[in-house]
Formats: C-alpha cells, structure tokens, sequence
C-alpha cells in the first residue's frame, strides 16, 4: 500500500513540476512510511527525489524507529554534536542530486532549521510550496483510512456517553474536559488526541475555540462539548450542545436553527458538486432565520490524519466533492454574553451521495 502511494506521489510531483519533497515529522511522512517523529531540536527530514532511493535523515537515536518504515529507505544518521548536522544533509543532497533542483516542502510544517540545511548544501535548488500535491495525495480515504476513522469515531462516542451521568450543576469545564480526556483514552483512542476537548458553560459557549476553566455549569445554561479521538493514525471530531434544565425560548430557537443547518448541510453532499455549496446550504438557514452575523466560522473542514486539512468548507471553495473525501458539518451560532449552539458530524463522500459517521443523538437534550 505504501509503495502505491509513493507511486501516487511520484505521479502527482511530475505533474507539478517538482524535482523532490522534503518532509518533516508529521502527517504527510507517517501517511508515507507508516514511522512517528516528533519535532525537536534535532533535524529529521525524508526527501523523496524519484528515481532516486527516499532518503531519511535523522538522529542515530532513531535508526531503530527508522528500520520499521513501511517504504524502503536510505538512512543518514548523526550524533549530537550539532556541528556535524550538516554533513549529513550534504550527504543526502549528493544522494539525490538536489543541487539546482524545485524541492516541493509543506508550507505550514516545514522549519527554517531544515531549509537551510538543504539551501546550504543543495547549491541553487530552490524550494517551494508542494501543499496543492500533498492535499490532493490524502484527499481521499480508501476503505482502510475509513475503518480507522469509523472506529475513531466509535472511540469518541463512547467516551462522550460515559461521561454524560458526570454533568452535574457545580462541576467545573476543567473537570469535565477532564473526565472526558480519560474516557477517551480507556475507550481505546490513542494518547496524541487531535486537540484538547473543548467544553464550555453558558456564555463561554459562544466562543467557539473556548478554553476549559474554571466556570462551575448552572441550571439552564448551555454546555458545549467538541472533542475526538485518535485511532491509528486518523482523527475524529464531534460537537454536540446540550443544557442543565431548561435554557429558555431564544437558546432553543437558535438551537433548532443550527439543527436544521446541520441536516442540510449533510444532505447535499455528493460526489460533483463544490466544496463551497456545502457551505452555502448549511449557512442559508441560518441566514433565513435572521442569526446569519451570529455564524462566525465556515460549515466545516476535512478530516483525517489531520483535524483541520482538505477540504474546507468555505463558501467560495471551488474544489468539487468526490468519493471518499471526509469533512465535518458544524455551524453554529453564537450570541455573545447568552451562549452558543454547534452540532457536529463527521461525514463521508460516497458514490451515492453523504453518509455520516457520526450516530450520537442530534436533537436538543435537556438534563435535569
């Protein structure tokens, strides 16, 4: 499988015009060679320059990680000494015959530290953005990355149930941010989650990136939960509103609008038509109902080995829909100083048409 998206890759590289990718620790590598890095203060860097071997350079502490890999490689290891970092990136640029090559790097991940490694030693090369090649390479999941995600999925709606019986007035965001966190990891999701659960009380629920504190939940507020879980490598993301006793007409009202625009938005996704129309489905709802300056955010974004990659569902995104792409479905509306309401779901391109992810319950639930 991996040797097929080297391939895939290679194909997609000859098509842009790039010479090499060089890659730092992180999605697009794992999705490559199967092999977790972090990103330190040591330089870890795999070039892939057809029809040259894929070179990794790396740290000795590493080789052993390194034998795993899923994609045959030439490694280039070095010690501490930051001195001799150097040698090893000219060893590899000569591997690879860099020099006065476009050497394609993602824009939002790739370090300085490593781009004047290769500046230095891949003499006139020059390097540029390969975000266009590499979105268009994990676009779309095949049926494993779907299992993964589906079980993902499983993993965080799991957790969510558990900690349910837990929301109780007086309990602080922090301690159910908490007790969701644990659940998660008991459920089976793995450690490195695809962000920190947001759970947010009353008016902090209108912020829609709120940061668990200390706010103590109050009979009829509003609590905002978004949260997932991570299972081999792919993500899921879920958010669900609910309310301690009866949060009054105008909190349930906007809470009905959003319901509404969440099924719209999963209803018209299907293979052909743009990104930007999922969008517009979900957010002509919200308009028509007088809230459109109170949805502050597009309806979604993809899903997968990240929590925020391709594609994203913004209104004036061209990018047409096609089988196996994942995204989110989440407006909201969120009415400063009262509270905010946001559903979301994890769903999946199909030849037919949408299909969800995501099962919890939709509809407003009241606790008592």
């Amino acid at each position: 499988m991996t040797n097929d998206r080297l391939s895939r890759l290679i194909a997609l590289m000859n098509a842009a015009s790039l010479d090499a990718v060089a890659l730092n620790p992180g999605p697009s590598l794992v999705y490559l060679t199967g092999i977790h890095f972090h990103l330190s203060e040591r330089p870890t860097t795999l070039i892939i320059a057809p029809p040259y071997p894929p070179v990794l350079i790396l740290p000795e502490l590493e080789i052993e990680k390194a034998r795993h890999s899923k994609l045959p490689l030439q490694l280039i290891a070095f010690g501490d000494n930051p001195e001799n970092w150097e040698k090893s990136f000219q060893e590899a640029s000569d591997a690879c015959r860099l020099h006065g090559k476009v050497i394609g790097v993602e824009p939002t991940r790739f370090r300085f530290l490593e781009g004047q490694f290769i500046s230095r030693t891949a003499h006139d090369a020059r390097l540029v953005s390969a975000e266009p090649v590499l979105n268009v390479l994990r676009l779309r999941k095949d049926e494993q990355e779907l299992a993964a995600m589906r079980r993902a999925v499983q993993i965080a709606e799991q957790a969510f149930e558990q900690t349910l019986p837990l929301i109780k007035p007086g309990i602080t965001e922090r301690e159910l941010a908490a007790e969701l966190t644990v659940a998660l990891l008991r459920n089976g999701s793995a450690p490195e989650l695809p962000f920190a659960p947001i759970v947010a009380f009353g008016a902090n629920s209108a912020n829609p990136h709120a940061v668990p504190g200390d706010t103590p939940l109050k009979p009829g507020e509003l609590a905002l939960f978004d949260w997932g879980a991570s299972y081999e490598d792919y993500f899921s993301d879920i958010t669900r509103t609910l309310a301690l006793g009866d949060p009054g007409e105008e909190l349930r009202h906007i809470y009905n609008i959003v319901l509404h625009a969440n099924q719209q938005g999963r209803m018209v996704g299907k293979p052909g038509i743009p990104a930007g129309a999922v969008d517009r489905a979900a957010r002509q709802v919200i308009e028509e109902a007088g809230y459109g300056e109170y949805f502050i955010h597009r309806t979604g974004h993809g899903l997968g080995m990240e929590s925020h990659e391709p594609p994203y569902l913004y209104a004036e995104n061209p990018l047409f829909l096609e089988s196996g792409m994942v995204y989110t479905v989440e407006p909201g509306i969120y009415l400063p100083g009262k509270g905010g309401v946001r559903i979301e779901d994890d769903v999946v391109i199909t030849a037919e048409g949408c299909q969800s992810l995501t099962s919890l319950p939709r509809e407003l639930i009241i606790l008592e």
